[in-house]
């Protein structure tokens, strides 16, 4: 049987604070646990499936969080962005502050599926090419589209600061000025330096999908985001 914890404890690991501003939430009656109010500083839960609310939002306690989140375009994937908004900026406090990291990243311009959790082990897992999770790109050229760019990409392109060619795993044609491009690497830059190599240039990008799970399942519009269930966390694993 799991033991009991107190809640102002539960309330810090949530990422409400430090365990003496959680101790004040509770005592000024801003925290209900399954419905009531809880002002007693000294009041213990079993914190697995815990539902709660602090100042009215409702909040189911989670040991780690994995999240999906649509990326804008115009928002850094880094914790301290220089130039533009980060994305952790687009996710509520309590999940900042309980120390939720980007999965990788994607350029300030390149939109579509992103990766967030505090899972030390997941982020490994999905950023760590060893893994071989393969990711998929819709991207946009400025010249058209041409069997031959096709071609130039399924059989590898050489990049300046790589030993080997890099190709894409599968490349197809979408429409005259679109391409859908699947990788299995993050390298810096890769599709826009992919295409550059090719002899066309990348006009726009958006990472669609990530292993099995795709942003058009997920059904997020440009800055939402959402939980993943272990189903979605499954499909993120290598076949």
């Amino acid at each position: 049987m799991s033991k009991a914890v107190p809640l102002e404890r539960i309330l810090q690991s949530q990422g409400f604070g430090s365990r003496r501003w959680c101790s004040e939430l509770i005592a000024a009656g801003d925290v209900s646990v399954n419905g009531q109010t809880v002002t007693d500083t000294r009041a213990s839960f079993v914190a697995e499936g815990l539902q709660f609310t602090v100042y009215g939002e409702d909040w189911l306690y989670r040991e780690r969080v994995y999240l999906a989140l649509h990326k804008p375009a115009d928002f850094e994937c880094s914790r301290k962005p220089s130039h533009h908004p980060g994305v952790l900026t687009l996710l509520p406090e309590p999940l900042r502050l309980r120390d939720v990291q980007p999965v990788g990243r994607l350029d300030h311009d390149t939109t579509g599926l992103l990766l967030l959790s505090d899972d030390g082990q997941f982020i490994h897992t999905q950023s760590s090419p060893k893994h071989h999770v393969p990711k998929v790109y819709h991207a946009t050229t400025a010249e058209a589209v041409t069997p031959a760019l096709v071609a130039h990409l399924l059989a590898g392109v050489k990049l300046h600061d790589e030993p080997a060619p890099i190709a894409a795993l599968r490349c197809v044609p979408l429409d005259d000025h679109r391409l859908e491009i699947v990788l299995e690497q993050g390298k810096y830059h890769q599709v826009k330096r992919m295409l550059a190599a090719a002899g066309n240039h990348c006009a726009a990008l958006c990472r669609v999908q990530i292993g099995g799970l795709t942003l058009e399942a997920l059904g997020l519009a440009a800055g939402e985001w959402c939980y993943l269930s272990d189903a979605q966390r499954a499909l993120l694993r290598p076949d």
